[in-house]
């Protein structure tokens, strides 16, 4: 890795991308917060600067494959002017939607919208990125413990999420010669604003899912973000292909 590591982290303007932004800040990266064309990554900026981090907000439509390789050259050039360096350390893919419907009720373009985020935006983007990763990079997928358990309305976005899982091993197989590590996280029921809040909001939600929970509560969003951070340390630097569930011991 650099002297001072950079990790790029999609969807960073709002909840878990918020949470592992600030995390990778705190272990000492620069960070790039990446968000949709349209949001605004302020917040998370801010939040990181009063922390003394460096940090570039980066707007990219992680859905729009097509957009990937301009995208990510003029993000080399920036990185080039702004630190003098021209190479990532971590990318976090954790840009996603949901489309939680019964199965009766879901449709093509919802299907179709939900994997061109989570999953083709998720190869394009990484396929994008791999000159600047090369040689000792890491790339981290951010999945779902709904790829282990089951919920209702949940089987679209789980299974764009299992595939996401199935990518990360298969890359880890070929990109590993590259210098590459490419892990997946799973977090568990966390209260953040995901599927309107529900898991942050709703009482009766909450319990029901700490009832199914070893540690009897739902998760926070700076453990998910810990959790990814950890996993991008030189002391995990001997894990890749692997699958880290952050669930609290969720429906086991």
């Amino acid at each position: 890795m650099t002297a001072q590591p950079t990790a790029v982290v999609t969807g960073a303007n709002r909840g878990l991308g918020q949470s592992i932004a600030l995390a990778f800040g705190r272990t000492g990266h620069r960070v790039i917060a990446a968000h949709r064309p349209g949001s605004d990554a302020t917040e998370t900026a801010n939040l990181l600067r009063a922390e003394n981090v460096c940090v570039l907000p980066w707007a990219i439509d992680v859905a729009d494959a097509a957009s990937h390789r301009d995208a990510v050259t003029s993000l080399r050039a920036t990185l080039q002017a702004e630190w003098a360096v021209d190479r990532l350390d971590v990318l976090v893919n954790n840009a996603g939607i949901g489309a939680f419907a019964r199965v009766d009720d879901v449709t093509p373009e919802a299907l179709d919208a939900l994997l061109a985020t989570n999953l083709r935006g998720t190869f394009f983007l990484t396929q994008a990125m791999l000159p600047l990763l090369e040689g000792g990079g890491h790339v981290i997928n951010i999945s779902t413990s709904l790829t282990r358990h089951v919920s209702p309305a949940t089987a679209v976005y789980a299974a764009s999420k299992a595939a996401v899982e199935t990518l990360s091993r298969s890359l880890a197989v070929e990109l590993g010669p590259r210098g590459i590590r490419v892990n997946s996280v799973a977090p568990g029921p966390t209260a953040t604003d995901f599927n309107g809040g529900a898991m942050r909001d709703d009482t009766a939600l909450r319990a029901e899912l700490a009832a199914h929970n070893a540690l009897g509560r739902v998760g926070h969003a700076s453990e998910i973000g810990d959790a990814v951070a950890s996993l991008a340390s030189h002391a995990m630097r001997w894990v890749t292909g692997e699958r880290l569930e952050v669930s609290g011991g969720s429906f086991l």
